[in-house]
């Protein structure tokens, strides 16, 4: 790409002060938080408007220039970094929430609206509403953790993220505007169907088949009562009660965390041994209903499935809620309410985070979970895990979170090596990673069925085939596979 002639060029279809060239600019856009190298944006252009979207796509389809879309760039693995330098696509001055449909409990928002910006406004005008958050910052975009099929706080009940889209818009990579589920037809955008399923063709895509430029994210009645409640257990014992709660049918979120993640909120920097008699996992779950004397029957069941589990010989070390929990330790405020804040696990020396998040079958969690456990501990990482039934208990969350140093290259390849061993135990048993890396999906093709690599490929030639939109991803073409 000729610089000189990108840069008046785009500057023309966008205007003064939305196109970066400056090197300490852009050097911004080359890198995220986690261990992913570096890239090199040649440019960054800056729409406001899906139209703006369309002419800097057609001006890089015209070019044969890499396009790579990016908001916040907190998608850790390093999919918005640029593999093959090019454009990237900042599209976080694409803000407006677009439609707020209370009846049909929709919000059709742009690539730039933030949790914290939706949830604010859902605040104010439909406070019987909410969405299921993240366990990420307030400040990243709610579009493309629904369109990279991240979990959050309501997939217990309603899947994951892309579960729970109701249609988008994208720009294609010739430019064209398109529009997928009900929308594409009805003036709701009320569902991916009945019509084909042309939404999948951008879900989990991480870019590489078009820009999406809109999005309707369902909403969910928020209850009138509602408590989070907190239990204390060792690892293998926690996924029993996991089950049994789930199953249950009686909390709108349930997770449960390994003790790191409370080391962690009190300001210790790497721990790595339990002290006596600390329990090694909280299970955190919600309960909540409209009716007083439901929420309050709900309560109770979900209090005995715990207390059922400790007279089993379990070691419970109690249930309390969340307000008990703060009056003794504020930090643990953060898991009052989402979305929530990360800062325990962001703000800490050399500013690196990463992780092995997977989805996968629940009978093969705590062989994996001790699997990971133990891997952790042995190259002296705290074994941070997060664990979560997803869709009623269909599949579930393992995750393993890791804190480094950025600026120490040996310990960022001890990172790589470590994610690349926990990623090998996740597949033994069964669970795929989601926001997957490049060499995510190259570690998965040998496990891969031909006929699936063939199909990805075919879809990807078809819509891209000049592959421009965020190359490399999926480890689609370069040195991936191509069918």
């Amino acid at each position: 790409m000729e610089a000189a002639l990108a840069q008046s060029r785009l500057t023309e279809l966008l205007g003064d002060g939305r196109v970066v060239t400056d090197p300490e600019a852009l050097s911004a856009y080359a890198t995220d938080i986690t261990e992913a190298p570096a890239g090199r944006p040649e440019l960054v252009a800056k729409p406001e408007s899906a139209e703006e979207v369309q002419e800097v796509i057609r001006f890089a389809a015209a070019q044969r220039v890499p396009v790579v879309p990016a908001v916040a760039r907190m998608n850790v693995g390093g999919l918005t970094v640029p593999r093959e330098g090019g454009i990237v696509l900042d599209m976080s001055g694409m803000n407006r929430i677009v439609e707020l449909d209370r009846e049909h409990m929709y919000a059709v928002v742009e690539p730039g609206v933030t949790f914290g910006q939706l949830k604010a406004h859902l605040d104010a005008e439909a406070p019987e509403l909410t969405l299921s958050f993240p366990l990420a910052p307030p400040y990243t975009s709610v579009l493309a953790n629904f369109l990279l099929d991240g979990l959050g706080n309501l997939s217990l009940r309603h899947g994951s993220a892309g579960e729970q889209i109701g249609g988008l818009e994208a720009v294609l990579a010739d430019g064209t505007l398109v529009r997928t589920g009900a929308c594409a037809v009805s003036p709701v955008w009320f569902a991916r169907g009945p019509l084909p399923d042309l939404t999948g063709l951008f879900v989990n895509w991480q870019g590489s088949t078009g820009v999406v430029t809109k999005m309707a994210v369902q909403l969910w009645r928020r209850p009138r009562h509602s408590r989070r409640l907190f239990a204390f257990t060792e690892l293998e014992g926690a996924f029993g009660i996991v089950r049994d709660l789930t199953h249950s049918d009686v909390c709108r979120d349930l997770s449960a965390l390994t003790w790191p993640t409370s080391k962690m909120l009190l300001g210790a920097e790497a721990p790595l041994t339990l002290d006596p008699g600390e329990p090694e996992v909280f299970v955190y779950f919600d309960v909540g209903d409209d009716d007083r004397e439901l929420f309050a029957r709900k309560e109770k069941v979900a209090r005995g499935i715990v207390a059922s589990h400790a007279e089993r010989g379990l070691p419970v070390a109690g249930i309390v809620s969340i307000d008990e929990l703060v009056e003794v330790v504020p930090s643990l405020a953060r898991f009052a309410e989402f979305p929530m804040t990360l800062d325990f696990l962001l703000d800490r020396p050399g500013g690196g985070l990463t992780w092995i998040g997977t989805y996968g079958p629940t009978r093969e969690w705590e062989r994996a979970a001790v699997r990971c456990r133990d891997l952790m501990l042995s190259r002296g990482v705290p074994p941070l895990l997060v664990t979560r039934p997803m869709k009623g208990g269909h599949y579930g969350v393992l995750r393993m979170i890791t804190c480094f140093d950025k600026s120490d290259a040996e310990e960022v390849e001890r990172v790589r090596e470590l994610n690349a061993d926990l990623l090998e135990i996740c597949l033994e048993h069964g669970f795929l990673p989601y926001k997957a890396p490049d060499w995510a999906h190259a570690a998965m093709e040998s496990r891969a069925h031909p006929g699936y690599l063939d199909l990805l490929s075919r879809v990807k030639a078809t819509l891209d085939p000049d592959r421009i939109m965020n190359p490399g991803r999926l480890h689609l073409g370069g040195d991936g596979f191509t069918g």
